[in-house]
């Protein structure tokens, strides 16, 4: 699979200066711009929509990570699709057919991908796993950036890493949520390919071009 990605968090960025964030992250050596989407009923916080993405799609070239808090996810494949994602990323919980919307979301272009919640039992994707090109673990409870890492969520990694490895098959083992860099290490051996990391980088209230987005970057995927 390579060396680990670094997918930072827009979410965690100034909301007024969006586009030169992640210009700064691409700068600074990030692999992939993550997008949290929270709809305010699937999750309790309200964030972007389809032109968000697409704006964020004219400001950098780094793959767009998409991920769904929202409730029918089903209903917006085609939006968010045209809006540029690369990768679109839909909670088991949230869709009616996770089966079908995984389908769609490959039909339309992006790549696909399943998460779920942290108290969900992983059995819950375990139908859907070959359907995807990405698997997301939450090491938080979605809907606000800024929260503490859960314990043991580096477990969670390291079931979905050897489920996939028991299907040969090849997709990323995302984690989102506290990551910091002591806890990268674990992450990346208990099978973790891709971090996304929110206040870990846009850790500088000064502006986006501070020198240190490229040592916080370094420092995640060391």
């Amino acid at each position: 699979m390579g060396p680990v990605k670094l997918a930072p968090s827009i979410l965690s960025a100034d909301f007024a200066r969006l586009g030169e964030a992640a210009r700064a992250v691409e700068r600074a050596g990030a692999d992939w711009l993550h997008v949290d989407v929270m709809d305010g009923h699937f999750v309790p916080n309200l964030t972007f929509g389809p032109k968000m993405v697409a704006d964020l799609r004219r400001a950098t070239a780094l793959p767009l990570d998409v991920h769904l808090m929202i409730e029918r996810p089903e209903e917006w494949v085609d939006r968010y699709a045209a809006a540029g994602a690369d990768w679109l990323v839909v909670h088991v919980e949230s869709t009616r057919d996770p089966a079908a919307t995984l389908r769609a979301i490959r039909q339309r272009g992006p790549r696909p991908g399943i998460t779920l919640r942290p108290g969900t039992p992983l059995e819950a994707i375990d139908p859907y796993l070959e359907l995807c090109d990405i698997v997301l673990v939450m090491s938080v409870e979605p809907g606000f950036g800024g929260q503490p890492f859960i314990d043991g969520s580096e477990r969670r990694v390291a079931e979905v890493a050897k489920a996939l490895r028991t299907r040969r098959h090849p997709a990323e083992v995302e984690v989102d949520g506290g990551v910091k860099p002591e806890l990268c290490g674990a992450l990346v051996r208990a099978g973790a390919t891709v971090l996304v990391a929110g206040s870990g980088v846009f850790l500088d209230p000064g502006g986006v071009d501070a020198a240190n987005y490229r040592a916080a970057v370094a420092t995640a995927k060391a």
